[in-house]
């Protein structure tokens, strides 16, 4: 059989991809992702009478781009909160010290308190430089729709070993933690 003799394909079968694609008015995903244009602006731009709002694949796309938008901004917001309130404790370390020392059952009284302000005003200024640079990488990746949700995680685990660094450095000189740790060891 020749190939003018060739019947009628019914299903495509000798159709190029391009032509498949015109016939079932899909947009082309490679081109799509080529061009940095989501393939819910390629359908529309396609056939806008069936292109239909929250239906396909890049609606879930675009759902998962909100959910790690909402994530993100309430991690940041959760994170706000506690980097004030941790700020103005530790701007205040000699108080600080004072309530490490009750909640760690640690007799005497903290008394580096010159020491406390000076490494307790490091650790406050840490802390909310911390959280700045988080909050800009959080924003930056978010504004380029990248996922962004583990950012804030991130910076606070980094944030709070540097944090937690600066705030060990004067208990580690005063004398009544000192002598708490020598005699559990």
């Amino acid at each position: 059989m020749s190939e003018d003799e060739r019947p009628e394909p019914r299903y495509g079968v000798y159709a190029t991809p391009e032509e498949q694609r015109a016939r079932i008015q899909k947009p082309d995903a490679t081109w799509s992702l080529e061009t940095g244009e989501s393939v819910t602006d390629a359908a529309s731009a396609a056939s806008p009478d069936r292109a239909a709002p929250g239906s396909g694949a890049s609606s879930v796309g675009a759902r998962s781009g909100a959910i790690d938008r909402i994530v993100t901004f309430a991690l940041l917001a959760y994170a706000l909160v506690n980097v004030a309130v941790a700020a103005l404790a530790l701007l205040d370390f000699p108080q600080y010290a004072a309530t490490v020392f009750e909640v760690m059952g640690i007799p005497g009284e903290y008394t580096n308190l010159d020491g406390g302000r000076v490494w307790g005003t490091a650790a406050a200024i840490s802390l909310v430089l911390g959280y700045l640079i988080t909050a800009w990488f959080s924003v930056r990746r978010t504004m380029a729709r990248k996922l962004a949700w583990w950012v804030p995680l991130v910076g606070a685990v980094v944030t709070h070993v540097i944090v937690g660094a600066l705030a060990v450095v004067p208990l580690m000189s005063d004398p009544a933690f000192t002598a708490y740790l020598s005699s559990m060891g």
